[in-house]
């Protein structure tokens, strides 16, 4: 049973001639004429009789019109269903170092969940690479470039680095703060090692908010990224000396999601999160 065709008797009872229902539909009035005489032919009832020159519904055809009454309550709620679709769905872990996911992703993540209700994201946090060969996460934001594997990767940014230092001298030296062995290849412990001072660290971390405590005690010396170190760079009482060279930082994309548009929205939207620190 052709669907169109139905709409045809609901109209030709709505307008009471094969003209109306011509008008209403913008069909051929022949064609109207027509495709009700295939649905007759096709149910083997009458479903109209002339009547004072209207066409008026057999008792048939009011039994055949109350079903077409309900599938035309199904079309309306059929054509409603893409409007209450959340758009774009899926889950996507992302993995990242402590310092990332609570300087940079979190304070930004509220807008970006609440603009995509279809979406979910998990924050994989750990100074430890995931294994992307385990399929451990999704994405990945890397302060390294790897040498190697079976991924995407891009470069997200550069990040300014801030060698930040009590501005007053003190009547005992400063405590010297320096990340593990091996964070060792990063610039931060590259700069500390050309300067002398990573000899001479005595507090040890791989966690940049403890290092930024012990910078804010106003008695230590470390570096950290300018999207940790905001408030310590309007702090008078403690010297900040931009370093010349900055830390790269990548992204690492599961090769199956380079096309998935909703993997696409969670990469543009980490993209955007580090295009903000490049304006600070």
């Amino acid at each position: 049973m052709n669907w169109d065709d139905l709409r045809i008797v609901a109209a030709v009872r709505d307008e009471g001639t094969y003209a109306g229902a011509s008008a209403r539909l913008r069909i051929d009035e022949t064609t109207v004429g027509r495709r009700l005489a295939r649905i007759e032919r096709a149910l083997g009832l009458r479903l109209f009789e002339a009547v004072d020159g209207l066409r008026k519904p057999t008792r048939q055809c009011e039994t055949v019109l109350a079903h077409v009454q309900a599938m035309a309550g199904h079309v309306a709620e059929i054509n409603k269903v893409s409007e209450s679709l959340p758009g774009l769905t899926g889950r996507f872990r992302i993995a990242s170092t402590n310092a990332v996911a609570e300087e940079l992703l979190s304070p930004r993540a509220g807008d970006f969940l609440a603009g995509n209700p279809g979406l979910s994201i998990q924050l994989l946090t750990s100074s430890e690479n995931v294994k992307f060969s385990r399929w451990e996460a999704d994405l990945a934001i890397r302060l390294r470039k790897p040498d190697k594997g079976d991924f995407t990767i891009s470069k997200l940014a550069e990040v300014r680095l801030y060698l930040i230092e009590p501005a007053a001298e003190a009547d005992v030296d400063p405590v010297i703060c320096g990340y593990s062995d091996e964070l060792g290849a990063i610039p931060e412990s590259q700069y500390l090692k050309a300067k002398g001072l990573h000899q001479r660290a005595r507090c040890i971390s791989d966690n940049v908010r403890v290092i930024r405590r012990m910078i804010g005690s106003h008695q230590a010396v470390g570096i950290l990224p300018e999207y940790s170190c905001q408030e310590l760079l309007a702090d008078r009482r403690l010297r900040a000396t931009l370093l010349p060279r900055r830390r790269d930082v990548w992204l690492l994309v599961q090769n199956h999601l380079k096309r998935d548009p909703a993997a696409r929205a969670v990469i543009d939207w980490v993209r955007d999160c580090f295009q903000e620190i490049s304006k600070l």
